[in-house]
């Protein structure tokens, strides 16, 4: 089972991350890892671009958004950060399957068709946001003393008040905006 397109952040016992990292990591053969070739070319484009919205009313269907030049590159982006080696796809499934499938109190579950619901906030909060987060572009496994040396970060990243928020909000939401204007 893939988990592209779901997004999943839960709470599981210390001895539960450390058995499915040392799982991992038994697997895993010696190989050097691979870091995305421009990560560095794409973090400068996108900061260049993060305060503006990458999508424009639709042409053909009034009322509509379409996704501009820019947010078919900052997807590409972002898939291309997404580390989908098989072990790290097998850690993932792993991990996902440590919860019910119904869900359950504690637990938030993202899940988007034909996207990526990390990509859809990283889009809202822009690259130096996104970067303070744990992990590598939405995926970590932390155990509980991790959790407490990551926390501050994470919030001051989620944390988004005065011209931040604004900002943040009105670029995800001109769409929407545009759409009832155009309804009304």
């Amino acid at each position: 089972m893939s988990v592209t397109g779901v997004w999943v952040v839960g709470v599981m016992p210390d001895e539960k991350v450390w058995d499915l990292l040392r799982a991992a990591v038994q697997d895993l053969s010696p190989v050097p890892v691979s870091v995305p070739r421009d990560v560095s070319g794409g973090l400068d484009w996108w900061r260049g671009n993060a305060r503006e919205s990458m999508f424009s009313a639709s042409a053909t269907s009034p009322g509509s958004w379409s996704a501009d030049e820019d947010a078919f590159r900052l997807s590409a982006f972002l898939d291309a950060c997404r580390d989908d080696a098989e072990h790290v796809e097998a850690l993932r499934d792993a991990v996902v399957d440590q919860f019910p499938s119904d869900g359950e109190e504690g637990l938030f579950v993202a899940v988007a068709r034909k996207a990526g619901p990390f990509s859809a906030l990283a889009y809202a909060l822009g690259p130096d946001a996104v970067l303070r987060l744990p992990g590598w572009f939405g995926d970590f496994l932390l155990d509980a003393e991790q959790v407490r040396a990551q926390l501050p970060a994470a919030e001051e990243a989620l944390a988004l008040t005065g011209a931040q928020r604004r900002d943040a909000v009105e670029r995800i939401h001109v769409p929407l905006a545009e759409k009832a204007v155009s309804e009304a």
